[in-house]
């Protein structure tokens, strides 16, 4: 079975950078082995999309818009994201619930639109290291799969992935240690399949590297990774795909 991939370049690369990257990405990786994703930011999706587009690696998104349509300055709806040919979008990341204060509701109704526009949502679930430390962990990755997930519906179980990112973990350069993820995406499966009735892959993210991704990947319950950092340099990130 492949595993899905995700490289997130947050807003680390002007558009010139992002589209140099993708095109070396598409000239190095010449294996369909793993489900391929590269999600730049908005701007560069235009550009990058046709570069993509007979290669092996999908397009993404690293938001969507909560809204279908309307007066909402700023923000990119699911249906223009749709139409420059995203496939996926990553919803729920930790740094937009840190930074830009998005509660469950907020990515409940993104989750919505976009399953609605076909696009397939990347929600990132994950807890706080003192969350950790106070053994609260299951509790809170619970909380946040039932509020995000409430009212959902689909039909395939392809049509949705989750990320576990600890939040502790993310540009820490500390990772969860391989069997403990294995351990928590079983955990998050079955409450998962609770919520939607379907078996959803559970990918992992946080400080992943190509020292630790084959570890991450050999585990039965990890689906796959989403990379930050490390999707940045072409070499690194071939390095992970071809796991």
């Amino acid at each position: 079975m492949k595993k899905i991939i995700i490289a997130n370049w947050k807003m680390q690369l002007s558009i010139k950078e992002s589209l140099e990257l993708a095109r070396e990405l598409v000239k190095k990786n010449k294996s369909a082995k793993n489900e391929l994703i590269i999600c730049p930011d908005f701007l560069s999706l235009p550009f990058i999309g046709p570069v993509l587009k007979k290669s092996f690696f999908g397009l993404g998104a690293q938001d969507s818009a909560e809204e279908g349509k309307g007066a909402y300055t700023g923000e990119v709806s699911a249906f223009n994201l749709k139409t420059l040919g995203v496939k996926y979008a990553i919803l729920g990341h930790s740094e937009r619930r840190l930074h830009l204060h998005e509660n469950s509701a907020i990515i409940n109704k993104k989750i919505k639109i976009a399953l609605k526009n076909k696009i397939i949502p990347v929600l990132c679930i994950g807890e706080k290291l003192e969350e950790k430390d106070n053994g609260q962990t299951k509790k809170v990755l619970v909380n946040e799969l039932r509020k995000a997930l409430k009212g959902i519906k689909i039909k395939r179980a392809n049509e949705l992935i989750i990320a576990y990112e600890p939040l502790w973990a993310i540009g820490s350069g500390h990772s969860i240690i391989p069997v403990e993820a294995e351990i928590m995406h079983g955990y998050i499966k079955k409450e998962t399949e609770k919520i939607l009735g379907k078996k959803i892959s559970v990918i992992y993210g946080g400080s992943v590297n190509s020292d630790n991704s084959a570890l991450f990947l050999s585990q039965k319950n990890v689906d796959g990774l989403l990379v930050g950092g490390a999707s940045l340099k072409s070499s690194e990130f071939i390095k992970i795909c071809q796991n």
